[in-house]
């Protein structure tokens, strides 16, 4: 009898699930979400088999994903390794012609492979690549004396757009070419942003270590406009490391993404809790 119980409860608990998730799938039904991927996810193999689950769902239920990654540690460690002095210009790496071909050993190396690897693991089918293939991400170098470091001035959609045809996974690290034949490397966020901007994405989900934009009290805000973004940041109450991803943010539906949501990617089943539930997760941002 316990057991029958049991299985009933559980069944009631599925449908229940189930019916709630149902209107917010079918609302995302075909749409296009990039996802910028951080450390936090990739700190285990256990958090990174995690998130290959969560992305394989999204391709499920008939959305597109699109990961871009970062690999901050993974780069430093190597640097350290290879003893090249890296140096940071608020918060940004300088990128000297030596730290870039680290950087992009390490990017479209070790970090992307591993990343397609464990989606390919849970059933998917993910393609690795950099912003240089087939010119994706073309940059000019950025201003502040950072080296060789890219802002993004076109993003060739089309070579996303094809792999999603075919039904796969994009897995893209975060570098660019430039119009002379350089390579850049361009902030993760800021890739993220780009791309998401050129599919014109319905969302873009920025990863990183804390719940959301924060109010002056400390309270995480579910949702703001672009202007309540400008005046937290105008009156101080965003600031620090907060203030370059709600940029991208700003940028990205700026540039046409319907909205984006900064989120705590240490959260299990953060994109799918985001997407498929009535309350989401973290902050999001609309124009």
């Amino acid at each position: 009898m316990e057991k029958s119980k049991a299985v009933k409860r559980d069944s009631i608990t599925t449908a229940k699930v189930l019916n709630d998730a149902l209107p917010h799938i079918r609302r995302h039904d075909g749409s296009i979400v990039v996802i910028k991927l951080g450390g936090h996810a990739m700190s285990s193999p256990e958090a990174m088999a995690s998130f290959a689950r969560d992305i394989l769902m999204m391709q499920q239920c008939n959305l597109h994903p699109v990961v871009v990654h970062g690999g901050g540690p993974v780069i430093n460690a190597m640097l350290d390794k290879l003893q090249i002095k890296s140096e940071f210009k608020n918060g940004k790496r300088i990128s000297n012609p030596e730290t870039v071909e680290v950087v992009e050993m390490v990017l479209s190396g070790k970090v992307n492979k591993n990343i397609v690897q464990a989606i390919n693991q849970q059933g998917g089918r993910a393609v690795g690549i950099s912003g240089k293939d087939a010119d994706l991400l073309i940059c000019k170098k950025a201003g502040g004396d950072l080296g060789m470091v890219g802002d993004p001035v076109s993003v060739n959609a089309k070579v996303i757009e094809t792999l999603f045809k075919d039904g796969f996974i994009p897995v893209i690290a975060p570098l660019g070419g430039g119009e002379n034949g350089e390579t850049f490397n361009v902030n993760g966020d800021t890739a993220a942003g780009a791309i998401a901007a050129g599919l014109k994405a319905d969302r873009l989900l920025l990863l990183t270590d804390v719940d959301g934009v924060k109010d002056a009290e400390g309270d995480v805000v579910t949702e703001l406009s672009a202007d309540q973004v400008v005046q937290l940041t105008k009156d101080g109450v965003i600031s620090g490391g907060m203030i370059p991803k709600t940029q991208t943010a700003l940028d990205a539906v700026k540039g046409g993404v319907r909205a984006v949501v900064i989120m705590n990617g240490r959260q299990p089943n953060a994109c799918l809790l985001e997407l498929f539930t009535t309350y989401g997760a973290g902050s999001m941002i609309r124009a």
